[in-house]
């Protein structure tokens, strides 16, 4: 059976290879080198994590908003939503649901980021 790397495995592997020759780069090559290893690694957090975070998200705004949709739809709206001061800090679990939403892209943005809950 033929089978193909994981988009992930592909970006974890090439970033891999970048951290191997970076030390032989120029001082300005090599900054390059690690920008693009980090911007890898951010692929390779969001292709692994992505997903779930999303459908936690979809929950979050589904419950909020009282109805289900995709992502997209239900981010406009909740937006939309807040905006015009339908959905304040006072709504129930907003603030939660923001929070979380936020801790969740930190997460594959800047895992190092350390937060106070």
């Amino acid at each position: 059976m033929i089978t193909h790397p994981k988009a992930e495995e592909l970006t974890e592997a090439v970033a891999a290879w970048i951290e191997q020759i970076r030390p032989s780069l120029d001082p300005r090559n090599a900054f390059l080198a690690r920008v693009a290893a980090n911007a890898l690694a951010a692929v390779t957090r969001e292709l692994k994590q992505g997903p779930a975070a999303e459908a936690a998200a979809v929950e979050r705004m589904a419950a909020l908003l009282g109805r289900s949709g995709a992502f997209e739809d239900l981010n406009g709206e909740l937006c939309e939503r807040i905006r015009a001061g339908e959905l304040t800090v006072e709504t129930p679990g907003l603030l939660e649901a923001l929070r979380a939403t936020a801790f969740e892209q930190l997460a594959i943005d800047q895992p190092n980021y350390r937060h106070e809950l």
